[in-house]
């Protein structure tokens, strides 16, 4: 069933399976652990993953300020107010002081009964200037788990991915990138046998500058940034999974492109969305007009886009995935920026150009990025 929407839903999966069809994904039990976030972080840390300083379940928003007072403080400020139930950065607000901690837990604790039926919160260290890195997974049931390398999504803005590239960038300046990049792979294998993973999925994780690294969540499903790793893989994941879903093993090539084996290349990945960057990433829904896509030798689109699509409001802003692949990552670089002159989406306004800027960017260019990067620096493009 694609990215959100249902296909995170175990009662939804059940209901698949229960109707005779093949469900493609990961058990609901698999689902069902790794849908809770508390669980999840108690979960792996049983299987050795690391996980950050947190609160050890649920945290009442109504309780006395001195005991949430108390609590955050042994978490140690910042701290991350975060939805039991949630994702894509929904119900997560960052807090750095006492006093706006009870205002935080009530607003987070009501986005996550609004958008997912669970009004349970809990705490988690704020990181520091972290890089999100993440390891693509794939398993038959019985079968081993698959880690076939990471990929970087440190470019956001309000926890939402806009740049995504496959190998990191944020691990190639690590002091021993061959060792984290090992270690993150053993993390997401043990994660992936902790819940009883099958199918593919993605293990994310927080990445610090020393090279530690802590696990965020498990994506129980495939991921809008696939197409960076099939581009390094050499493989399509799709196949993959609909394979997996009618019994068979992941393929040979598959097994021959997992770790340890290397990335082919590097491969980078723009959302393109119908909103305005110059207007802090406001919603821009519109009827297209004029519909261009870029070609060439690794350049890849993903998009349902044509001449008189309506666009609205009331989805994902997301309307198209601009991919290129190249020999080395200025490659890839060089050839998204080329891709993205050569976009045109008329009738709507996108964040193609602030996806040229960053193209452009020396601190990108040097992969001296993290997750707090892309907003400021929107917002410095907006006035210039």
């Amino acid at each position: 069933p694609g990215y959100g929407f249902l296909s995170e839903k175990a009662a939804f999966a059940e209901a698949v399976q229960g109707a005779g069809l093949a469900w493609v994904g990961p058990p609901p039990s698999a689902l069902r652990a790794v849908g809770d976030k508390i669980a999840a972080r108690g979960l792996m840390a049983e299987a050795g993953v690391p996980v950050l300083p947190g609160s050890d379940g649920p945290v009442d928003p109504g309780a006395a300020a001195g005991t949430l007072a108390a609590l955050a403080e042994r978490v140690g400020y910042p701290v991350l107010v975060k939805a039991a139930g949630g994702g894509g950065g929904i119900g997560v607000e960052m807090v750095a002081a006492p006093d706006r901690l009870a205002a935080a837990l009530r607003r987070c604790a009501d986005r996550g009964r609004s958008a997912f039926g669970d009004g349970r919160v809990f705490l988690e260290r704020f990181l520091e200037k972290p890089r999100h890195v993440e390891v693509q997974v794939l398993a038959a049931p019985g079968g081993p788990v698959l880690a076939l390398g990471e990929r970087e999504c440190s470019l956001q803005r309000r926890y939402q991915k806009v740049v995504e590239e496959a190998p990191s960038p944020g691990v190639a300046r690590c002091a021993d990138p061959g060792a984290v990049r090992a270690a993150l792979g053993d993390a997401a294998v043990r994660a992936a046998r902790a819940c009883g993973y099958s199918n593919a999925g993605t293990v994310e994780f927080l990445l610090a500058g020393d090279g530690a690294f802590y696990f965020l969540e498990v994506n129980a499903r495939l991921q809008v940034e696939h197409p960076v790793t099939e581009a390094t893989r050499g493989l399509d994941l799709v196949e993959e999974q609909l394979r997996i879903a009618a019994g068979e093993a992941p393929s040979e090539a598959a097994r021959a492109a997992a770790a340890p084996a290397p990335a082919r290349g590097a491969a980078i990945e723009c959302r393109i969305c119908a909103e305005d960057p110059r207007k802090r990433f406001a919603p821009a829904p519109g009827t297209v007009g004029d519909y261009r896509e870029p070609a060439g030798e690794g350049v890849r689109v993903d998009s349902a886009l044509e001449a008189g699509a309506a666009v609205t409001p009331y989805y994902d802003s997301l309307v198209a995935k601009v991919v290129t692949h190249g020999a080395t990552r200025d490659d890839a670089i060089a050839r998204m920026a080329r891709a993205l002159d050569d976009l045109v989406i008329e009738g709507l306004t996108t964040n193609t150009a602030l996806c040229r800027a960053v193209m452009a960017d020396a601190d990108f260019h040097a992969g001296a990025v993290h997750t707090g990067w892309l907003e400021p620096f929107a917002r410095r493009w907006a006035e210039s």
